[in-house]
């Protein structure tokens, strides 16, 4: 590992950015690094700026990819260089506002049963009846379980932020099962190892890469055919599930862990409550407008 790599790893660590974040930011400056084929200390205000144009015009970033790419060699470029080039206060790269995919009740179901072995099945109930984001999941250990009071403590939540969610007892029941086929005494879903055979004595939770792999033979078997399904689109249908049942939007922020309401409230777009009484109206209020 070379010094700067080093120094931008500690410097990532002291900001507080999160374990993705910089492993992200690492990458956009390993890359630019291989664009030129020199360390990017060498490099002038003018090469970032043929760089990212590159990056944008000819590899096609889509926005929030771009987004990533500035954000990385900025932060390499302000607080390991130690440079403030006026390129780097001009770049921005534009928001894209698309409204996440949601499932029905009966799609969730239908994906959840699809969903094998055992361990990704639990997984990913997990994550649709708690409402949590693809680490949480993952990092939940058998101490944040409170099978008397019906709720999980989430210490490793975004933003560090602690928060608890209710645990409902079908959801409890599953994870007890799922726990006996394993024992690990740190974590509710561990590694399995390539043999299978790992989990009792895993040191780490399974593998994003994993989770992931099974969600897409799961939505494949399930024959979901919507674009931009993902397991994130499992704690956006609980919010809107949640909605759709009558629960107060603010407990529905609390859940998520969301800081802002405005983000929870994403999913009032998303929900079809309401919705049949104004088609209803819509219809009335237009018949025989045509001739």
């Amino acid at each position: 590992m070379t010094a700067l790599r080093q120094h931008m790893i500690a410097a990532l660590q002291l900001s507080g950015k999160g374990e993705r974040t910089q492993e992200a930011y690492v990458r956009e400056v390993r890359l630019l690094a291989q664009f030129y084929g020199k360390s990017p200390a060498l490099l002038s205000e003018q090469d970032l700026q043929r760089y990212f144009l590159h990056r944008k015009n000819v590899d096609g970033l889509a926005p929030a990819s771009m987004r990533i790419c500035y954000s990385g060699i900025r932060f390499f470029s302000q607080h390991v260089l130690k440079r403030d080039w006026h390129t780097l206060s001009l770049m921005r790269a534009p928001t894209a506002h698309r409204l996440p995919a949601v499932l029905s009740v009966e799609e969730v179901r239908r994906l959840l049963a699809s969903a094998t072995p055992l361990h990704n099945q639990v997984y990913f109930t997990t994550v649709y009846s708690l409402g949590l984001r693809l680490h949480e999941a993952l990092s939940l250990q058998v101490s944040d379980i409170d099978g008397q009071r019906l709720q999980v403590h989430i210490h490793r939540g975004k933003g560090a932020k602690d928060r608890y969610v209710p645990l409902p007892a079908d959801t409890l029941a599953l994870l007890r099962t799922s726990w006996k086929t394993h024992r690990n005494t740190t974590w509710l879903f561990p590694a399995t190892g390539r043999d299978q055979q790992q989990s009792p004595t895993a040191t780490s939770p399974m593998s994003r890469s994993s989770v992931q792999g099974a969600f897409r033979t799961a939505k494949h078997r399930a024959g979901m055919t919507k674009m931009g399904v993902a397991i994130h689109t499992l704690r956006h249908s609980y919010a809107t599930h949640l909605l759709e049942a009558g629960v107060n939007p603010r407990l529905i922020q609390r859940y998520l862990g969301h800081t802002q309401l405005e983000t929870t409230m994403v999913s009032l777009h998303l929900t079809h409550k309401g919705h049949e009484e104004a088609y209803e109206r819509l219809n009335a209020l237009m018949h025989g407008l045509l001739p």
